[in-house]
């Protein structure tokens, strides 16, 4: 029954990487979704996120407005750190439930948590094994702008706001080299399934 976090920078191909697993029969825990989840109201943590940023962060439907609270965060180490205090213990513990879930429903399942933020938040999870999707930053970013529409210094923005590559390739229990072509990635998580299954 194992547990893999999933990992990469913007653009590197993670979602690829997890939609065969999920082809192949692994259950994929999306973190990005759980902190969707938590934030949605009537949510504790939405409530939270309010009386630490203002109620201008809160829609008139009552939602959580993630533009507001983006500019609110953005380019502030200190309201970042803010902001992930209150959500990542939330989401930790939603992603633990959705674990044992998963596993209480089939004890061999391959269960795989798709963590963009794994090295700034969830490092120390319990993991069986760590997997990065990895490009060299120059095709992430050529990817953003060709398949994403941005321009080459926003996605320049975007890859220096993350992790830098070699923090992620430092935890790597396996790296799948998403920069050539998508049979060449898909070949690569299909001996990694073939790895987990032995």
């Amino acid at each position: 029954m194992p547990l893999i976090a999933l990992t990469g920078g913007i653009a590197s191909g993670k979602s690829t990487i997890a939609r065969r697993l999920t082809e192949h029969g692994a259950v994929v825990v999306d973190a990005d979704a759980l902190v969707r989840e938590v934030q949605t109201p009537p949510s504790h943590v939405l409530d939270l996120i309010a009386a630490e940023f203002g109620a201008g962060i809160v829609g008139p439907e009552g939602a959580l407005d993630r533009e507001a609270l983006g500019r609110a965060v953005f380019g502030d180490p200190d309201a970042l750190a803010r902001l992930n205090g209150i959500v990542h213990p939330a989401v930790r513990e939603l992603s633990a439930r959705r674990f044992a879930e998963a596993f209480a429903r089939d004890p061999r399942a391959v269960v795989v948590y798709d963590v963009p933020l794994l090295v700034e938040a969830r490092v120390d999870g319990p993991w069986d094994l760590v997997v990065v999707a990895h490009a060299p930053a120059a095709v992430r970013r050529d990817r953003l702008v060709s398949e994403r529409g941005m321009t080459a210094e926003d996605a320049a923005r975007r890859i220096a706001a993350q992790a830098p590559d070699a923090a992620r390739l430092a935890v790597a229990d396996v790296v799948v080299d998403t920069a050539g072509s998508l049979s060449h990635t898909i070949e690569q998580v299909d001996e990694l399934w073939r790895r987990v299954r032995s």
